[in-house]
């Protein structure tokens, strides 16, 4: 439970956690950075890990006077963990292939996350690689997914790459521009919440739009 409680604070709280971490760790921050956002999108045992928030939070330490983080330098090595992550996790859905749909769940493996990420591909087709960037849990399925249903690599890379840098530079961007406002300083947990909701919210309007057939034929 307490670890839980631990995980909450640092989620709500980058902001003052990545100040703590740069002065601890120094160019180490770097490192640490990298290996968060390559698990997040690389490993679909890890899609709690802090995706959008971190990215925000990473531009709007840039953005303080002395920060130790440099913009150009952090945005070019979270797009390779971002793409290499991908890539691995494409890798692993094709070598694992379409038996992975009647795996049953685990404590680290969702199944019904396997599966919303399916429906997203059935409405998106290959531009979900795309579209997933900007959506928690989906973001970490999604290139598992392409994976298991063979879909052809290159296809997969443009689709990868592209939306690797567009969630990547926007969001780092956000932050740095927008991170030092004080409204936004002073109420990062709510900034940090309204990221997350809006992150959902194509979740919760494909989870409506799938509800509705049913309602229809009852």
């Amino acid at each position: 439970m307490e670890l839980v409680q631990q995980a909450i604070d640092i989620f709500l709280h980058l902001d003052q956690h990545l100040n703590e971490w740069a002065i601890a760790l120094g160019p180490w921050l770097y490192l640490l950075l990298f290996t968060i956002i390559f698990c997040e999108t690389g490993l679909v045992a890890l899609p709690f890990l802090p995706g959008d928030s971190l990215l925000f939070a990473v531009g709007a330490l840039a953005s303080t006077d002395g920060s130790p983080i440099s913009v150009p330098v952090v945005m070019v090595l979270l797009i390779v963990a971002a793409v290499t992550g991908d890539a691995l996790n494409y890798a692993i859905g094709a070598y694992l292939g379409p038996k992975v749909f009647t795996r049953a769940s685990t404590r680290f493996f969702k199944q019904e996350h396997l599966l919303r990420t399916q429906e997203f591909y059935v409405r998106h087709g290959a531009k979900t690689i795309f579209l997933a960037r900007f959506v928690p849990i989906v973001r970490t399925f999604a290139p598992f997914v392409a994976g298991v249903g063979s879909m052809p690599y290159a296809t997969f890379a443009l689709w990868n790459i592209s939306g690797a840098t567009t969630w990547i530079v926007s969001l780092v961007l956000a932050g740095y521009f927008f991170g030092q406002i004080p409204w936004v300083k002073e109420n990062f947990e709510t900034v940090v919440l309204a990221i997350v909701a809006i992150s959902v919210l194509p979740i919760v309007i494909e989870w409506l739009r799938s509800r509705r057939p049913r309602s229809a034929g009852a």
